[in-house]
């Protein structure tokens, strides 16, 4: 696979493939504990593509901070992080799901209601995003979302979730300003209302939180307070890209 010029993260600021080959060309020459040095000539002569693109991709992996490198008189020593293992991870479990279990993993929460800063009425408000799940999930959303906080010990499976695509939505400008892309992910609230999580591309919550909106208030439809609990099931899926 040779080195791209594409940007390094998709609009969702997943690392993008040419990058991932990268860093696993850089993992198969033992850049995990300890740092190796490698030249640009060699990482280029792996992966079928000039020392130029080898060496921009050294530059963006590191201002990304999944790799660190110092140079000197012997050549670039470098070393994956902590964060650049993890990206790896991501992709081994996505492969892993698809290619060991032949499907998508289901995954189940239980949340704890909790209220946010009110700001989720006027985003799904917006037509933008209201047509497009309209169209993409098959409901009008009530305007408003329901938060979840999870537990320490969901975390882990929250961010292999966060690893698959879902189904996304466009960024768009209205009102003078302009709004981001978002994904979701199709769930089952408390067995009985279908809905999704929204996850947006630049938001101020971090995994821990569930944003779920579903075509009826589910504070009212299950007569949610704060601290309650409410249990969700995913069934990711993705949108059909052949059209």
């Amino acid at each position: 696979m040779p080195f791209s010029r594409m940007s390094p993260a998709d609009e969702g600021g997943r690392l993008k493939p040419f990058l991932w080959f990268t860093l696993f060309q850089l993992l198969e020459l033992g850049a995990t504990e300890r740092g190796v040095r490698v030249s640009t000539k060699v990482l280029a002569e792996r992966a079928g593509g000039s020392q130029q693109s080898a060496s921009r991709h050294l530059v963006l992996l590191e201002r990304m901070g999944l790799v660190s490198r110092r140079i000197d008189a012997g050549g670039s020593l470098i070393r994956i992080t902590g964060d650049g293992l993890r990206a790896l991870e991501d992709v081994y479990r996505v492969l892993r799901g698809h290619l060991e279990d032949g499907g998508v993993e289901v995954f189940e929460f239980e949340g704890t209601v909790f209220s946010g800063m009110y700001q989720g009425g006027y985003y799904i408000s917006q037509e933008g995003y209201a047509v497009q799940i309209r169209e993409k999930l098959g409901f009008d959303p009530y305007p408003g979302t329901l938060n979840l906080r999870l537990g320490e010990g969901d975390l882990e499976r929250r961010r292999r979730l966060d690893s698959i695509p879902g189904v996304h939505l466009e960024g768009f400008r209205a009102e003078d300003r302009a709004f981001g892309g978002a994904r979701c992910y199709p769930l089952l609230v408390n067995g009985e209302v279908e809905g999704a999580l929204i996850a947006a591309d630049r938001t101020s919550y971090d995994l821990s939180v569930l944003e779920v909106i579903a075509p009826v208030s589910l504070r009212e439809r299950f007569g949610l307070e704060d601290g309650d609990k409410v249990n969700v099931v995913f069934f990711p899926r993705t949108e059909n890209t052949s059209e």
